[in-house]
C-alpha cells in the first residue's frame, strides 16, 4: 500500500512521545513493504533542518517539511475565548501547507492518507477533494481530555477557566471531525471505546509497537538504586507531574532514603527546575542516547496527573527490562499488572512506599524489570502491531470497530 502521512511534528529525529509513535509505524510499515510519503508541520518549537535528515531517511519517505507559526499569540488567544473555535486546531491551518497538500495529491496517488492526530483534520476537505484514498484519523490521545484534567488542576480561577474553554471548544471540534474519517486508529483500548462510543465508523485499538531488535536490555550493571524521568519537559502534564513528585513525593523519599539519587533528562528543562539545587536531584537535560541513558539507571518514575493516550516513556522503560513507578493516569491504557511487572500508586505515601520496596530489594526490582520486558514482548512487538493495523486496512468489511 501507499501511504500519506500527514504529521503535526516532524517524526524524524524521534526525540519526543509523537514523533516516537509516527516514526515506530513509518518504520514498520517500510520494513514490511509498504510505500510512504510524509507531509509534516515543522515549527519553532520542535524545528527540524531539512538538511539534518538522513538521506536515507529522506529517500525512503519523501519527508517535506512546511513550516507553521504554532506560538501562542496573546491577542488571539484572548479574542478565542468570545468564538466557538478550537484555538489548539486554528493555529494548525495554513495556506502553504494546504496549497502543498493540493500538489501532492494531484501528482501522487495513495491508499491511504494518514491524518496524525486531530490537529491535522482542518486538510480533510483538501484530502477529500483531490484523493480517493482511506482518510485514516491516527489518534495519539483524546486531546481534548488532556485539557480537561488540566484545567481540575491548580488553584488559579482564571486559568483554570482558560483551560476550560479551551478543552471544550477542542473537545466539540474533536468529536464532530471524527465521522468525515474513513477510520480511526487509537492508541489504546480506552481511547478507542471513547470514539466508538461517539462515532460510527470503523475503529481499530493500535498500541505504540517496539520493535524489539532494537530494544535489548543492557546486561550492564546499572547504577542502583537510582531513579529517574525521562521525559520532554514542553509537554504540560510532564512538567505538572514532575512538580508534584518533588513537592509532594520526593520529601518522603529522601527521608527514608538519604543518599538515593534522582535523575531528570529530558528536552526543555524549565527555569524553576533549573534553580531548584534539590539535594541528591541531578537536572541532565537532553541525553543524546536515550536507551544508554535508561540502561544506565535502575528505577524509572512516571507521575502523571493528567494525559491522554499512552506513554511512550512507560514501554521503552519496560523493554529495556526497568521497574517503573508510576500514577494509575500514567499508565492509563498500557496492558499491565500492577505489583507484576510495574508498581502503580496514586497518592504521594504510597509512590514513596512502592519506590522505597524497590529500592530496598534489589531482586524485586530485578523481577518486576523481567516481567515488564516480557509483557513488551507478548503485546507490543511492532511486527505484529503492523501485521494487524494492515489486515484491518485491507479488509473488506471493517466496518465493525476490533477490539483485542
Amino acid at each position: 500500500m501507499r501511504f500519506l502521512f500527514l504529521c503535526n511534528k516532524s517524526p524524524w529525529p524521534a526525540h519526543e512521545g509523537g514523533p516516537i509513535a509516527m516514526n515506530s509505524l513509518i518504520q514498520g510499515l517500510l520494513k514490511d513493504g509498504h510505500q510512504i510519503k510524509i507531509l509534516a508541520v515543522n515549527s519553532d518549537k520542535y524545528n527540524v533542518k531539512i538538511q539534518d535528515v538522513p538521506e536515507d531517511y529522506i529517500a525512503k519517505t519523501g519527508i517535506e517539511l512546511i513550516h507553521i507559526d504554532l506560538d501562542i499569540k496573546p491577542v488571539d488567544a484572548f479574542l478565542n475565548l468570545f468564538t466557538n473555535k478550537s484555538y489548539h486546531v486554528q493555529r494548525f491551518i495554513s495556506k502553504n501547507f494546504g496549497q502543498r497538500l493540493s500538489e501532492i495529491l494531484q501528482s501522487e496517488s495513495f491508499d491511504i492518507i494518514q491524518f496524525e492526530t486531530i490537529f491535522m483534520a482542518p486538510y480533510l476537505e483538501i484530502s477529500r477533494k483531490y484523493s480517493k484514498a482511506k482518510l485514516i484519523l491516527r489518534a495519539h490521545n483524546i486531546e481534548h481530555l488532556i485539557w480537561e484534567r488540566l484545567s481540575k488542576q491548580g488553584s488559579n480561577p482564571l486559568k483554570k477557566m482558560y483551560l476550560r474553554h479551551l478543552s471544550c471548544t477542542l473537545k466539540y471540534y474533536e468529536i464532530s471531525m471524527l465521522k468525515h474519517f474513513d477510520g480511526i486508529a487509537a492508541i489504546t483500548q480506552s481511547d478507542g471505546n471513547f470514539f466508538r462510543n461517539h462515532s460510527n465508523i470503523s475503529v481499530i485499538d493500535l498500541p505504540f509497537g517496539i520493535d524489539l531488535e532494537k530494544y535489548n536490555p543492557n546486561l550492564a550493571e546499572p547504577e542502583f538504586p537510582s531513579l529517574f524521568h525521562l521525559g520532554s519537559m514542553n509537554w504540560i502534564p510532564n512538567e505538572e507531574g514532575i512538580k508534584w513528585f518533588l513537592d509532594e513525593v520526593w520529601p518522603l523519599v529522601h527521608k527514608s532514603q538519604p543518599q538515593l539519587k534522582l535523575y531528570l533528562a529530558g528536552r526543555y528543562m524549565p527555569e524553576w527546575l533549573m534553580k531548584s539545587q534539590l539535594k541528591n536531584v541531578i537536572i541532565v537535560g537532553e541525553v543524546a542516547d536515550a536507551q544508554e541513558f535508561i540502561c544506565s539507571k535502575s528505577i524509572a518514575i512516571v507521575p502523571l496527573l493528567s494525559g491522554s493516550g499512552i506513554r511512550i516513556k512507560i514501554i521503552e522503560a519496560m523493554a529495556l527490562g526497568k521497574a517503573v513507578v508510576s500514577t494509575s493516569i500514567g499508565a492509563e491504557g498500557i496492558q499491565i499488572e500492577n505489583g507484576h511487572n510495574i508498581l502503580i500508586a496514586d497518592e504521594p505515601s504510597k509512590m514513596a512506599s512502592a519506590i522505597n520496596q524497590l529500592v530496598e530489594d534489589v531482586f524485586f526490582t530485578l523481577k518486576i524489570g523481567a516481567n515488564a520486558r516480557v509483557c513488551i514482548e507478548e503485546k507490543y512487538d511492532n511486527r505484529k502491531i503492523i501485521q494487524k493495523y494492515c489486515d484491518w486496512l485491507n479488509s473488506n468489511n471493517n466496518q465493525k470497530s476490533e477490539t483485542p
